[in-house]
């Protein structure tokens, strides 16, 4: 007999009685608040790689198609539901679950933040890359300790406003790291920069440690999952559930487009003539507000519209600025035009991420949920890492022009708005 998963509707039960960090609606701004400077956390290092690291090696003289191959370093973020069991089943009976993996972690990553520092960007590429690589390899291992703890603590209502804060947090965390520590480094240097990363990674430690309300989530869950066979059955019967093979399909490739136009946008600043600093400024500060913006829209959405529809609302909505990059390589380019494209994208592309997230947590067993919902965020991230390398090896080797390669990725975000069509919805309406 095929055992029913358990919905979100159930999420929060426990012995009879729902599980909340507190009796009062008040109450629930603090665990919001602690999901949100833990993914804070998490976006430190990704910011640095996904927005300073590109330029700065561009500026270096390296080519095109290498940078097509920079999303290697996020590697561990795809390949994390191969360890996410692990960090599901086991934990510290006298920390938590939860906690037992998320402390280490972001010990651990201040420690490999405070190496850095000591690393010569000029001299020493390939250490820097194998510590941005173990900083990814640390956060995407808290990350899957932090979902579980998002699942354990938000109520169905609050799943649009939960991934708000989860994906304005994270990006609060890349516009520190991206943004405003690049900004700072003609100031502090390269050593200043990793210094004060690790010093947040720290304060975030502490946070962490003396929550109130992580605490109350460990004291009221069990230390241990279930059982390595057990979690793999329930598992196998959550992807072999009616619909679940178009789900996966949607979370596979509602950014490959996106991804490919993202990979290249930089690069193409870069050799379009903009500097470093403007590229900064619009890209790595105001961009990364914009997408802020756009996440706290995509979550008001999600509370507001069933989430299948609130998914097509923002995918179609997505497509216009990316035909903006477009617009840019075929038309020209000036600063005005880069700043309107680029404020757009991010703004749409946040809201989107927001509203796939809140839908991905909307179907997973709370019985296994981290690893359940990492097995969904590594498809997601799967999904994105062939655009990049598509539009490396285009421009750099195969001699397309930007202009032809923002044009398929159009296309491609265009080709996605169909599986929207095949995604089963749930009984719940949501």
């Amino acid at each position: 007999m095929r055992a029913t998963p358990v919905r979100l509707s159930q999420l929060l039960v426990k012995d009879g009685a729902r599980l909340s960090l507190g009796s009062a609606e008040r109450g629930r701004a603090g665990p919001l608040a602690l999901l949100s400077v833990l993914y804070f956390a998490q976006g430190l290092p990704f910011g640095f790689q996904a927005t300073a690291l590109p330029v700065y090696l561009r500026v270096s003289g390296v080519s095109v198609t290498t940078l097509g191959f920079l999303g290697l370093l996020s590697a561990p973020w795809m390949l994390k539901v191969l360890w996410a069991p692990l960090v599901d089943r086991q934990g510290s009976r006298r920390l938590g679950r939860r906690l037992s993996w998320i402390l280490p972690m972001q010990a651990a990553l201040a420690a490999v933040a405070a190496l850095a520092a000591f690393v010569d960007p000029a001299r020493q590429l390939a250490a820097l890359l194998a510590l941005v690589f173990a900083m990814n390899l640390f956060a995407a291992t808290q990350d899957i300790a932090v979902d579980g703890l998002a699942i354990d603590t938000l109520r169905p209502s609050e799943l649009g406003l939960g991934n708000a804060a989860q994906v304005v947090g994270y990006k609060l965390g890349m516009l520190t790291g991206g943004g405003l520590l690049v900004w700072a480094s003609d100031s502090i240097g390269w050593r200043g920069l990793f210094l004060v990363m690790a010093g947040l990674s720290l304060l975030v430690l502490g946070l962490a440690a003396l929550a109130r309300d992580a605490r109350a989530i460990e004291a009221s869950a069990p230390s241990a999952g279930p059982g390595l066979r057990e979690l793999l059955g329930i598992v196998g019967r959550a992807l072999r559930t009616p619909g679940s093979a178009w789900l996966l399909a949607v979370i596979a490739t509602y950014k490959l487009g996106e991804s490919m136009s993202d990979v290249l946008y930089k690069p193409f600043l870069v050799d379009a003539g903009l500097t470093p600093g403007t590229i900064g400024f619009w890209a790595g500060t105001w961009g990364v507000v914009a997408s802020l913006v756009g996440s706290l829209a995509g979550g008001v959405l999600a509370s507001r519209l069933p989430l299948q529809r609130a998914l097509g609302v923002t995918a179609a909505a997505r497509v216009l600025p990316l035909l903006g990059r477009w617009w840019l390589a075929a038309d020209g380019i000036d600063t005005g035009r880069f700043a309107l494209v680029t404020l757009a994208e991010e703004l749409c592309g946040g809201a989107l991420t927001t509203v796939l997230f809140a839908l991905m947590m909307s179907r997973v067993d709370r019985r296994i949920g981290a690893t359940h919902y990492t097995l969904l965020a590594s498809i997601e991230v799967a999904g994105k890492m062939p655009g990049g390398a598509l539009g490396g090896v285009l421009v750099g080797e195969s001699g397309w022009s930007y202009a032809s390669a923002f044009a398929l990725a159009v296309v491609l975000s265009l080709l996605f708005l169909p599986l929207l069509l095949r995604l089963r919805p749930r009984a719940e309406g949501a």
